[in-house]
């Protein structure tokens, strides 16, 4: 199975993403949201966080978009390039806006807290035709898209499920975060009348369980919020995935049990249809900045099937690379591949390296 994912993936070299990067606006350190009058601004966002991730890695990526053809816009597109990702597709449009998210982060008992201001952003704006996919997609073997971006307009879901179609027809592996967002679903349609559509296109679906449960429907009488994680459950909540959506190959679905908003235990399944492997328990007791670190997981994944041997070397190269986004300031994963490796090989002490 990951052999076959693999050749199919690395066979054209460049992994290909659909989504929005936002300007991140988040109070310094663990303040309250202008508790200091000030922001520190820096950007992000599900897909492209999963093709820096890649980009740092040494691998070719793309980001298909739109963004506002004003001075922040092009301040994105330059940090994304100097990530090493392929900005070339991303659509600048005029009299358009660039999607805001505010970040507070919680710590102990205190939870952290997201406010959006996406509305009528530039992706969330993209009409039809104004994306040429098979261009876009030409030499791609790899397309990765979250939920996140359909949930943004009715004309964002209709573009991402075009997005997804085309690159299924063009032969690349297929690979969907269902990453829910509550707050962003209110333009109407519910979310598993869109993301049904999307996972029955993929080839991977990754998610934790409230995703799978309110974007999919699948595994309501798992409650996330009580006691320690019952393992066998996610397993069968991933095999119960890989059910309802014959075309997946894989369903990976990250275990987070949050003993408060500074410290987690973070660990992941993946079912393939011949089985379902666990990763091993990173117990994250200082956490520095847990968003994105789904992405990173992604990242890790999408990484890990295209060059390793296996699905559980695969599952366990994404944990550890998460386990380090959490001590990474920012959306995306700096964590270089040297030192996901030394996590793997059980260098966990942190000790300082002279």
């Amino acid at each position: 199975m990951i052999r076959e994912i693999a050749d199919r993936g690395s066979a054209r070299m460049v992994y290909a993403a659909f989504g929005e990067t936002m300007l991140r606006l988040a109070a310094p350190g663990h303040e309250r949201l202008l508790q200091s009058p000030a922001f520190q601004a820096s950007f992000g966002g599900g897909e492209s966080n999963v093709l820096a991730s890649l980009a740092l890695h040494g691998l070719r990526t793309r980001f298909l978009g739109a963004l506002p053809d004003n001075d922040i816009g092009r301040a994105a597109l330059g940090v994304l390039a100097g990530c090493g990702v392929d900005v070339s597709r991303i659509i600048l449009k005029k009299n358009s806006r660039m999607g805001i998210y505010f970040l507070e982060k919680g710590a102990g008992q205190r939870p952290s807290k997201v406010i959006y201001d996406r509305a009528h952003s530039a992706v969330s704006e993209l009409e039809a035709g104004e994306v040429d996919w098979h261009a876009a997609l030409a030499d791609c073997g790899w397309f990765h898209i979250t939920g996140i971006t359909p949930a943004l307009s009715a004309g964002a879901a209709e573009r991402s499920i075009e997005a997804v179609k085309a690159a299924r027809e063009m032969g690349c592996v297929v690979s969907c975060d269902l990453n829910y967002r509550g707050k962003l679903w209110n333009y109407g349609v519910p979310a598993p009348r869109v993301m049904a559509r999307i996972a029955a296109e993929s080839d991977i679906v990754i998610a934790n369980e409230e995703d799978c449960q309110k974007a999919l429907g699948i595994g309501r009488d798992l409650d996330p919020g009580k006691g320690e994680i019952d393992r066998a459950r996610y397993g069968e909540l991933a095999l119960g995935v890989m059910r309802a959506y014959p075309n997946l190959r894989i369903a990976a679905i990250t275990l987070r049990e949050s003993v408060s908003a500074s410290h987690n235990r973070w660990s992941a399944c993946l079912c393939d249809g011949a089985g379902t492997v666990f990763s091993r328990v990173y117990d994250i007791a200082h956490i520095v900045d847990r968003v994105g670190s789904g992405d990173a997981f992604s990242a890790g994944l999408i990484c890990g099937l295209s060059t390793l041997g296996t699905s559980g070397e695969a599952l366990e190269y994404a944990v550890a690379a998460s386990c380090l986004a959490h001590s990474i300031e920012g959306d995306v994963n700096l964590a270089r591949p040297d030192e996901i490796r030394a996590l793997l090989q059980g260098d966990a002490t942190g000790r300082i390296r002279r």
